[in-house]
């Protein structure tokens, strides 16, 4: 096709045209649905009522739990990396994990736009159905170090039983580092590294005068330093996506039971008290 040519200037460039839209030859085969899996993944919203806003909260629950399981892929390769003195690597990884923490935040803000009474109107239709049952969301805090073996119990008649259990007994993101601040010749104890894998983690003196140490010699340990700041960025974002959490659950549910019978507000104010990590916390109060 030629351009048209204007009388007092060069030819016009001709109108973009969609790559789809026909023309010589035969267009490309759309791989987009298919690599995806977009036609599997739109099929599984089956609201239970008329209520206008259960399709959201379908539809928001399932990017919640596709948000945890990247959280999951991307936090299991930084401390793999980890464990391969690959410190750099591990750095970029939770680099793009706190974006997706950041994703993961803003997501609570369409179930804070439902009033008390839009989520009444299918409410009763959740049965005994909780987000204290998301193995995906067990499985990360397990990853993070929160270990605690009671928390399989609400999974143990679960197809997800067995990967959570699997979780459970896998060295946390926070063994690895505690195992190369080790290697770094800091003093992190032998009692620390030694403990059972699917123990509750007790904070200890000796992981906060190791991290006391990298931040007073920051030049000395720059890429632990920055290793301390990037973990403190992700156990920041998870803070507040836990007190968000009970925010919103405030302002929907008020003070009752939540769903499936868990205690709701109060087991959230609670848990939003916790922080990984915690050694990096208590060590900025000796500097």
């Amino acid at each position: 096709m030629t351009a048209a040519r204007s009388p007092d200037g060069p030819p016009e460039a001709p109108e973009p045209r969609c790559p789809y839209g026909g023309g010589t030859g035969t267009p490309p085969p759309t791989a987009y649905a298919g690599y995806a899996e977009m036609d599997a993944l739109l099929a599984l919203q089956h609201p239970r009522t008329s209520a206008a806003t259960e399709p959201g909260f379908i539809i928001m629950s399932q990017v919640m739990e596709l948000l945890f399981e990247l959280l999951r892929t991307e936090f299991t390769a930084a401390r793999n990396r980890l464990s391969e003195d690959a410190v750099d690597e591990a750095l970029w990884t939770l680099r793009r994990a706190v974006r997706v923490q950041q994703v993961a935040l803003s997501s609570w803000d369409f179930f804070s736009a439902m009033t008390p009474m839009e989520f009444a109107e299918f409410r009763d239709s959740l049965g005994a159905a909780s987000g204290f049952q998301s193995a995906s969301y067990r499985r990360l805090e397990f990853l993070l170090g929160n270990k605690n073996p009671q928390m399989v119990q609400p999974h143990l008649n679960a197809s997800s039983h067995e990967v959570v259990v699997r979780q459970l007994h896998e060295p946390s993101l926070y063994d690895a580092v505690l195992l190369l601040l080790r290697r770094r010749g800091l003093p992190v104890a032998d009692t620390v590294l030694s403990r059972p894998v699917d123990a509750s983690y007790e904070p200890d003196a000796s992981v906060e005068q190791a991290w006391r140490e990298v931040y007073e010699k920051r030049a000395a340990h720059h890429s632990l330093f920055l290793l301390g700041e990037a973990l403190t960025d992700v156990a920041e974002s998870f803070a507040r996506w836990r007190y968000t959490h009970l925010t919103v659950v405030q302002r929907v549910l008020g003070g009752k039971p939540g769903t499936g019978g868990t205690d709701g507000v109060a087991w959230l104010e609670r848990i939003s008290g916790h922080r990984f990590f915690p050694e990096l916390w208590s060590a900025r109060s000796c500097l």
